[in-house]
C-alpha cells in the first residue's frame, strides 16, 4: 500500500469490525463512528451516556439507531465495560471517546480485567507524504515521553506490527537523532540507536530492519545518504521512523501534517487489541483512516 486511501479500501474489503466506543457521548467519536459504518468499516458499539448520546447525535444529524448502545454514565466505568467487550471477543477495536487517555488506558492496563498483552503502549501514525515514496510510520509522537531503551524496544515492536498489517512483511526501521556518530555523552539517544541496531542485527529484534542513529534527511532521502557516504539497508527507505523521545515524535507527526499536507492516521499499539484516539482537530478522513487501521491491525 502506498496511499491512505488504498489502506481504507483494504480495510473495507475485510468487511466490518466492532467497535467498543467508551464514553461515546463526545462530539468527534460518534462522527467518525457513524463515517465508518457508512463506509463499510465498523459496527459500533455505544457505551456511555445515552441521553447525552442521543442529544449530540440529534445535535450533529447523525442517525445511530442501528448501532448497539450500553448505558453506563460514569466514565471509568464505561471505560471498563468497554474493554471488557474487546477482551471477551464481542468487540474488535476499542475507540477513546469522552474521557482522558489516562483513564482509558488504566483500564487497557487492568492486570486482573483488562486487554494488557505484556508490552508497552505506544502511539503510531501512518502517514502519507507526498514527497515520499510509499506510506510512512511515525512513533511514539503521543504516549511515551522519554522511552529507555527496553521501550523503545516495544515501540519498534508496535510500529513493526502495524506495519505487517499493512502488508510490510519485514519493515524497515529508522532510528532518529540529529547525528550519525554515537555520542554517549552530549547525545544519548545515539547509544541506544546503536546498542538498539546491533540487537536487530544479531537476531534479538526479529521481523523488522532496524538501523541507526539516523538522521531524518539519511532515513528518507537515498540521496542525501548517498552523499554523506552511508550505507545502509534502511537509509533513504525507511518504513518506520522512530523518534527519541515525545517532543521530537510530537513535532515531526504535526509537521507532516500541518505544514507537508500529509495525509495520516493513528492508533495506540501494544495491548491484545489497537486503540483509536480521535481529536476533535483531526480532519474525517484522518478519524475514518484511523478506524481503517485499527481494523487491519487488529
Amino acid at each position: 500500500m502506498k496511499t491512505i486511501a488504498e489502506m481504507i479500501d483494504a480495510a473495507k474489503r475485510n468487511g466490518r469490525k466492532r467497535v467498543a466506543v467508551a464514553a461515546a457521548q463526545e462530539h468527534s467519536a460518534l462522527e467518525a463512528v457513524v463515517d465508518a459504518w457508512k463506509a463499510g468499516l465498523a459496527e459500533p458499539i455505544l457505551v456511555g451516556d445515552l441521553a447525552a448520546i442521543d442529544r449530540i447525535a440529534a445535535e450533529l444529524g447523525l442517525d445511530i439507531s442501528a448501532f448497539e448502545r450500553i448505558e453506563e454514565k460514569d466514565i471509568s466505568r464505561a471505560a471498563a465495560k468497554a474493554v471488557e467487550l474487546v477482551r471477551t471477543g464481542k468487540a474488535d477495536v476499542l475507540m477513546k471517546g469522552l474521557l482522558d487517555t489516562s483513564v482509558l488506558l488504566k483500564a487497557v492496563l487492568n492486570k486482573e480485567s483488562g486487554i494488557n498483552a505484556g508490552r508497552l503502549s505506544s502511539h503510531v501514525a501512518v502517514m502519507e507524504v507526498q514527497a515520499y515514496h510509499k506510506l510512512l510510520f511515525v512513533t511514539d509522537a503521543a504516549i511515551n515521553i522519554a522511552p529507555d531503551i527496553p521501550a523503545k524496544i516495544d515501540i519498534i515492536m508496535n510500529a513493526a506490527q502495524a506495519a505487517r498489517a499493512l502488508g510490510i512483511d519485514r519493515p524497515k526501521v529508522a532510528l532518529l537523532a540529529a547525528v550519525e556518530k554515537v555520542n554517549f555523552e552530549k547525545m544519548p539517544c545515539t547509544a541506544d540507536a546503536a546498542i538498539i541496531t546491533q540487537m536487530n542485527r544479531r537476531g534479538q529484534l526479529k521481523d523488522c530492519l532496524v538501523d541507526g542513529p539516523l538522521a531524518l534527511d539519511n532515513a528518507i532521502s537515498a540521496e542525501s545518504a548517498k552523499i554523506k557516504k552511508i550505507v545502509s539497508e534502511v537509509a533513504g527507505d525507511a518504513d518506520i521512523l522512530v523518534a527519541p523521545d515525545i517532543e521530537a515524535g510530537n513535532i515531526l507527526y504535526k509537521c507532516l501534517l500541518d505544514l507537508a499536507g500529509a495525509r495520516g492516521a493513528g492508533v495506540v499499539m501494544g495491548a491484545a487489541k489497537p486503540i483509536v484516539l480521535t481529536s476533535r482537530a483531526d480532519s474525517a478522513e484522518t478519524k475514518l483512516a484511523s478506524i481503517a487501521l485499527a481494523a487491519l491491525a487488529s
